[in-house]
């Protein structure tokens, strides 16, 4: 039995936070907003694998207002996420995202980000999708004040 899930997530950049995509910090004078280290690749990920299992989102079992979440790892958002699939007899079969972001370039850090997320959710690295794109100038990621992932990830039982 397989089953698909899609996931979204978008964040602001604001300076005096760090920029963590992909369980990988990023080098830059602007980082992700949120209550978590807001990672928005990790969420789309993350939401990707709930919504294939017809859970509600990660803000449902992670929520803004709970004081445990402040400052999460979003690697640890993604391993449960993943133990809730194991727990219901799935694994992930493959994952696939696209990064979108006008600063900073993400090319180089795509197999770091790629090696990262293989480890949390123990899978290859073969079994990780990851692209990036920019938003050609247009809305607030175009304005390089915000940075958004979309991820699909295929379940199998």
């Amino acid at each position: 039995m397989l089953k698909i899930g899609s996931g979204y997530d978008i964040h602001r950049l604001v300076k005096g936070r760090r920029l963590v995509l992909g369980g990988v910090e990023i080098p830059s004078d602007k980082g992700l907003e949120g209550h978590s280290d807001a990672d928005c690749l990790t969420h789309a990920m993350a939401d990707a694998i709930l919504g294939a299992l017809g859970l509600s989102d990660i803000g449902h079992f992670f929520p803004n207002t709970d004081p445990k979440c402040k400052d999460m790892d979003s690697q640890e958002i993604l391993k449960r996420a993943s133990e809730e699939a194991q727990k219901q007899g799935y694994a992930v079969n493959n994952i696939d995202a696209t990064v979108i972001a006008e600063s900073p370039k993400i090319g180089p850090y795509i197999d770091a980000m790629k090696a990262a997320l293989s480890k949390t959710l123990g899978i290859a690295t073969e079994q990780i999708g990851l692209k990036a794109t920019t938003n050609e100038g247009v809305d607030d990621i175009g304005q390089h004040k915000a940075i958004a992932a979309h991820a699909v990830c295929l379940l199998q039982k």
